[in-house]
């Protein structure tokens, strides 16, 4: 599994753990910033990786900002994206399970590194389970498809 990561300035501190976190798993990944505490646009993070995401060039995208709000709304403006704004494990655990997500958006504001580092691992090792799921799924796919 290949995992493109990103932060804006608001989420530089948990994208650390999170690397720390992929690190620890043994999974391949690519940094693609921010750098730096100074304020930045968090759709010049989001998009890019959302695109390599829906391009298959990594398999799912992790992104962090202030809330993880700017940069999920961003990155599910990229076809074939479902990025989900996780502040929980339970939520974590269902979103990959029920929605397939290929994206994960979290704030640094609103839950602590620990928190984020569980959230992040449920999120990685939970499995999708298909079934009824698909039909749900393959609506939004029929709706991106005529529409964007």
């Amino acid at each position: 599994m290949k995992i493109a990561l990103a932060s804006d300035h608001g989420g530089i501190h948990i994208r650390e753990e999170i690397r720390g976190l992929l690190e620890e798993m043994g999974l391949e990944y690519e940094d693609f910033g921010c750098d730096c505490e100074t304020s930045v646009d968090y759709p010049d993070y989001a998009l890019p990786v959302a695109e390599k995401v829906a391009s298959g060039e990594f398999d799912k995208g992790i992104l962090i900002c202030g809330t993880g709000i700017g940069m999920s709304i961003s990155a599910n403006k990229v076809k074939g994206i479902r990025c989900a704004l996780v502040h929980d494990v339970f939520s974590a655990k269902a979103t990959r399970e029920h929605n397939d997500t290929n994206m994960l958006a979290m704030g640094e504001r609103v839950i602590g590194a620990g928190l984020a580092r569980e959230i992040a691992k449920t999120w990685l090792t939970t499995d999708y389970a298909g079934g009824r799921h698909a039909r749900r799924l393959d609506k939004i796919s029929d709706y991106e498809n005529k529409h964007l």
